[in-house]
């Protein structure tokens, strides 16, 4: 049978992977998998190899670095708290997270640390997770004092080395102005970090802790964590980045020895995970489905509603158009279509093969997974090729382009 209803064409599948398989041949990344879902039909293609010189075969069960790709994962924690009343969106985050109250704000965006002016209010956990608290990364001031002080005290990627403990991370926090009013402008990535922190000291224990009970172990996500355990190191590829100019491999993190391979000191909710294409397929899936997995709630409807639909005012979200158009020459277009969410992107307008409504996320180690309630699709696109050159974005690009092809 050449088609199915509620799946894809076997033609569409059959081509998905003749265009991964060329970005395999063209020796720009090594090898990948990919996983795309939907009604009951699941497709996974698992070509090339771990390294780029060779090696073990890229598997189905292979784990991947995830980076910003764990975001809409890690913000399903700080939804169960809400479901729960144990956090409420517009109450301050003072009492949790006392390094953040009686903030100081720059005067300008581009000024001097101490040209500042008191908070016009607190900070709000909603601030937290629409990520406007007023501080991240934002392009429009890359070469700011903020910027350069932020990445100082608070850098943890893989070219500056492991964050410390989550404590002495928001006493550094602590001691940074806010560059703009809670509230006022959307920056990335940041805020995700400290919604790790608040998770943990509401629950009581760890982000990962209370993320595998609440979560991955009801989901059967065995193989997602803060890192890879001795036992599966054999699973985890190197990370590479490609020189920009020649476009030789070099190793970003090694797998054994490397820095997914021990326990972190700061559990990174914004881009820590190490998973698999089937444990981001039964998290997304879950997502699809309501907030319901196996015929067990993980979270409620109206919390999955909330994660899933654009939360930015106009306001904010021309901050975000700015940011994600200054780089899409870089992304390929990655993260350019849309508004936010909590923790992913939301698709607001057409602007490519995916309709308004997919959310999702992608991640600076060549990652991409999103889902569609359109057509009840989800989609997962794993390598381990940074974006230090075009290589990954345009596979990725290339997958999603291709995938909306193969719905039937």
């Amino acid at each position: 049978m050449g088609t199915s209803s509620d799946g894809f064409s076997d033609a569409g599948l059959r081509r998905l992977r003749e265009v991964l398989a060329r970005h395999v041949e063209s020796k720009k990344i090594p090898g990948l998998v990919a996983l795309v879902s939907r009604g009951d039909q699941t497709h996974v293609e698992a070509i090339g190899t771990m390294r780029h010189d060779g090696g073990p075969a890229m598997r189905r069960d292979t784990i991947f670095r995830m980076a910003s790709a764990s975001k809409p994962v890690t913000m399903a924690a700080a939804m169960i708290l809400l479901d729960e009343c144990r956090l409420r969106l517009d109450d301050p985050v003072d009492p949790w997270l006392p390094e953040l109250a009686d903030r100081q704000v720059l005067k300008r965006p581009d000024g001097p640390l101490d040209d500042t002016v008191p908070a016009l209010r607190p900070i709000t956990v909603r601030d937290l997770l629409t990520s406007t608290f007023g501080l991240g990364v934002d392009f429009e001031s890359m070469a700011s004092p903020i910027r350069a002080a932020t990445f100082e005290r608070l850098d943890y990627s893989v070219a500056s080395g492991p964050a410390p403990e989550p404590d002495e991370w928001m006493r550094r926090l602590g001691e940074l102005p806010l560059q703009y009013q809670p509230g006022v402008r959307w920056q990335y990535d940041l805020s995700n970090e400290v919604v790790g922190v608040l998770v943990s000291r509401v629950a009581g224990q760890s982000l990962e802790a209370f993320l595998r009970e609440r979560v991955l172990d009801p989901l059967g996500m065995r193989d997602t964590a803060f890192h890879v355990p001795t036992e599966k190191i054999d699973r985890l590829p190197p990370l590479y980045g490609p020189d920009p100019q020649t476009g030789e491999f070099a190793v970003w993190d090694a797998a054994a020895g490397g820095r997914s391979s021990t326990p972190p000191a700061f559990q990174g909710a914004g881009g820590g995970l190490v998973s698999t294409a089937d444990d981001y397929h039964a998290y997304f899936r879950m997502l699809l489905n309501g907030g319901v997995h196996g015929g067990r709630r993980i979270l409620s409807r109206a919390a999955v509603e909330l994660m899933t639909t654009n939360r930015l005012s106009p306001q904010q979200q021309a901050a975000r158009d700015t940011m994600f158009g200054t780089v899409a020459h870089l992304s390929s277009g990655q993260g350019a279509d849309g508004g936010w969410g909590f923790g992913m992107s939301v698709r607001t307008c057409r602007g490519d093969y995916a309709p308004v409504g997919q959310f999702g996320w992608f991640g600076g180690t060549g990652t991409t997974v999103y889902a569609d309630p359109v057509n009840r699709l989800t989609g997962v696109l794993l390598t381990q090729v940074g974006l230090s050159t075009a290589d990954s974005p345009r596979a990725m690009s290339d997958f999603w382009t291709t995938l909306y092809q193969a719905v039937d």
